[in-house]
C-alpha cells in the first residue's frame, strides 16, 4: 500500500483555505476515486491528471487509487488542484519521495500534454498558505511574479509536470521549448474571464485614465467637491442637467487619488486575481481602481453572485478605489439600496445556499443624476416638460437612506459659453490638485496614527465628538440644522468628517466655523454663502459667493 500527501488551496470568495491532498494506492481493480466535496471542474481533473502524467513519460499506477481532499466539509472548485493531485499520486506510487512534498503547497492546472497552466487567485492562495505557516509554494511559471508578492515565501515557478518531477526527485531538470515569439500564448487564457473588464466597466490594472482636471471648464464648486472627496474618501452626488460635465468630472477623480499603499495593493490585487481581471504581466495593482457599471446592472452583479459560492461584484472590484454610477436613478431600487450596507461597513456579506462569503468593499462612491427625466428641471434657460409628480417619482428613485450616506451633494450647473471657450483661463491641473490631496492625507494619517482608521471618512463620529474636537462654537450651525430636522445623527457625523478634511486641505489644526459652514453646504446642498477662494492662498474661506 502506498500513501502520500501534499497541500493545495481552496478559494472561498477572496480568502483561501489550505487543503490537504491525500493519495492512497491499494491492490485491486484499477480505478480513480476523487472525494472531498469537489465540483464538476475538479471532478474532471481525474482525466486531466492521468493524461498529463502519461504524456510526461511516467507510468500511471494500475491500482485502486483514492484521492481525498481534506477538510471534506469545505466546498472545492476549479482546476488549481491538478498539480497537487498529480504529485500526490506519483509520490504514493514511489516515483517521488513522500517526505519531499509533505510541506509543499501546489497550485496549478495541468494540460493534457503535462504543461502547467496558470489559474486565477494565486495571490490569495499564497497569502493563505503563508498565514497557515507554509514557506514553499509551487505555482505555474506565468504566476510566479504574483506569488512572489507575499513576503517570506519561497516560490518555485514550473512550466511542466516533467520539470517538477525532476526537481522533487533530484534529477536533471529538462528544458521546455519556449513559446514562439509573436505567437499568441494560449496559456494566459486561464488568468482572465472573457468579457470581465467590459462587463464591470473596470479600468483593470490602473485607475488613472490620464484625463486631466484642467480640461473641465468652470464648475468651481464641483471641482472643489472632487478635491474634498479625494482627500477624505467621501461619497459624492453630482446632480444637474445633461451635458454639464458630471461624467467628465467623475472620470478625472482617479487622477487625484494617491497611489495605493503596499497593504492596499495586495488587497486589490487579490480581488482582481480571483475575478480574472488582473492584466498579464502586471502582478501588482498600484493605482486605485475605477469601476463604472452600466445602469442595467443587477443587484448580484453589484454586490456579488454567480453559481455556487458568490464571486466578487462591482463593489468589491472597486475596493480601495472609485465606484461611479452614472445615471443613478436609472438603476433599479433594489440594486441601489443594496449599496447601503457596504457603504457603512466597508465589506459585504453574501449568503447563498452554497455558503456565506465576506468580500471587501471599501470604496468611494460617486453618483451622477439628472434632476428629472428630461433633465431640464430647475433650469433658467429651458422649460421642463415633466410634471411635478413625474419629477418627484424620478428623484425618489434615490432613496432617503442612500442619500443620507452621501457626504457631498453638489449641483452641477450648465456650462456657459465663456467657460467652454476657456475665456476664464484653464483651471488647475490634476497634478496640482493631487499634490494638495496627498498633503491632506498625510496630515490625516499623522493624526490617525496608531488607530485602525486610515482617512477621515472611516473615523467614527463618537471619536470626532470626543477625541478630536472642533474649535469651540464651530458646531453651532450644524446643531441648529439637526434640531430643525435637516440633519440626521449620521448626517451630523458625516459633516464632522468632511469638516476635518476641509481643515486638512487648509492646513488647520482642527476645523473652525468656516470649515463647518463649507461642510454643511456641501452636505445639505443649501446655499450658505461659503465659497473657497481659488487663488494662491488655498486656506482662506470667504463669504458672499454662492456655490
Amino acid at each position: 500500500m502506498g500513501f502520500a500527501r501534499t497541500c493545495s488551496v481552496a478559494l472561498v470568495g477572496v480568502e483561501g483555505v489550505v487543503v490537504e491532498v491525500q493519495a492512497d494506492l491499494e491492490p485491486g481493480v484499477a480505478a480513480f476515486a476523487l472525494v472531498g466535496l469537489p465540483d464538476k471542474s475538479l471532478t474532471e481533473s481525474k482525466d486531466r491528471v492521468r493524461a498529463a502524467v502519461v504524456n510526461s513519460g511516467v507510468a500511471w499506477p494500475q491500482k485502486k487509487l483514492t484521492v481525498g481532499l481534506s477538510p471534506a466539509s469545505v466546498p472545492k472548485s476549479g482546476s488549481g488542484f491538478d498539480l497537487a493531485v498529480a504529485v500526490a499520486v506519483l509520490s504514493a506510487a514511489e516515483r517521488i519521495d513522500p517526505r519531499e512534498i509533505a510541506d509543499l503547497v501546489m497550485v496549478g492546472e495541468l494540460g493534457l500534454d503535462g504543461r502547467v497552466r496558470p489559474v486565477r487567485g494565486i495571490l490569495p492562495a499564497v497569502l493563505a498558505a503563508a498565514e497557515a505557516g507554509y514557506r514553499q509554494v509551487v505555482v505555474p511559471e506565468q504566476c510566479a511574479a504574483e506569488a512572489s508578492l507575499v513576503p517570506g515565501i519561497s516560490v518555485l515557478g514550473v512550466r511542466s509536470l516533467r520539470q517538477l518531477i525532476a526537481v522533487l526527485a533530484g534529477e536533471e531538470v529538462p528544458d521546455e521549448e519556449p513559446a514562439e515569439e509573436g505567437r499568441p500564448d494560449a496559456m494566459l487564457a486561464g488568468l482572465t474571464v472573457p468579457g470581465a473588464g467590459a462587463g464591470t466597466g473596470l479600468a483593470a490594472g490602473s485607475g488613472d485614465t490620464g484625463a486631466d482636471l484642467a480640461d473641465v471648464g468652470g464648475q468651481d464648486a464641483a471641482r472643489l467637491a472632487l478635491e474634498i472627496a479625494a482627500a477624505g474618501g467621501h461619497h459624492l452626488l453630482l446632480f444637474g442637467p445633461p451635458g454639464a460635465g458630471k461624467t467628465m468630472l467623475a472620470e478625472r477623480l482617479p487622477g487625484l487619488l494617491p497611489p495605493l499603499t503596499r497593504q492596499e495593493s495586495l488587497e486589490v490585487t487579490a480581488v482582481h486575481s480571483v475575478a480574472g481581471i488582473l492584466p498579464p504581466g502586471e502582478p501588482l495593482v498600484t493605482r486605485a481602481p475605477y469601476c463604472a457599471p452600466h445602469h442595467s446592472a443587477t443587484m448580484q452583479s453589484l454586490i456579488g453572485g454567480g453559481n455556487g459560492l458568490p464571486r466578487p461584484g462591482a463593489v468589491s472590484l472597486a475596493h480601495r478605489g472609485i465606484l461611479f454610477m452614472d445615471e443613478a436613478p436609472e438603476f433599479t431600487a433594489k440594486a441601489l439600496d443594496s449599496l447601503r450596507q457596504p457603504l457603512e461597513s466597508g465589506h459585504v456579506v453574501v449568503a447563498r445556499s452554497a455558503g456565506v462569503v465576506k468580500l471587501p468593499a471599501r470604496f468611494l462612491m460617486v453618483l451622477a443624476a439628472n434632476p428629472c427625466p428630461c433633465g431640464r428641471h430647475g433650469s433658467k434657460e429651458a422649460n421642463c416638460d415633466c410634471g411635478p409628480a413625474t419629477v418627484r417619482r424620478y428623484q425618489a428613485r434615490l432613496s432617503g437612506p442612500l442619500i443620507d450616506r452621501v457626504d457631498l451633494l453638489v449641483r452641477v450647473e450648465a456650462v456657459t459659453r465663456a467657460d467652454l471657450m476657456g475665456q476664464g483661463g484653464r483651471g488647475e491641473s490634476s497634478s496640482v490638485v493631487a499634490a494638495r490631496v496627498r498633503e491632506a492625507r498625510e496630515r490625516a494619517a499623522a493624526r490617525l496614527e496608531g488607530t485602525p482608521w486610515a482617512n477621515n471618512s472611516e473615523v467614527p463620529g463618537h471619536e470626532l465628538r470626543t477625541r478630536w474636537q472642533s474649535v469651540p462654537g464651530a458646531l453651532a450651525a450644524a446643531e441648529r440644522d439637526m434640531e430643525r430636522g435637516l440633519l440626521t445623527a449620521r448626517g451630523f457625523d458625516r459633516v464632522l468628517r468632511v469638516a476635518w478634511t476641509v481643515a486638512d486641505l487648509g492646513g488647520h489644526d482642527r476645523p473652525d466655523e468656516a470649515d463647518l459652514e463649507l461642510a454643511l453646504q456641501m452636505r445639505t446642498g443649501i446655499d450658505r454663502g461659503a465659497v473657497r477662494k481659488r487663488g494662491a492662498d488655498r486656506s482662506t474661506l470667504v463669504t458672499g459667493g454662492a456655490v
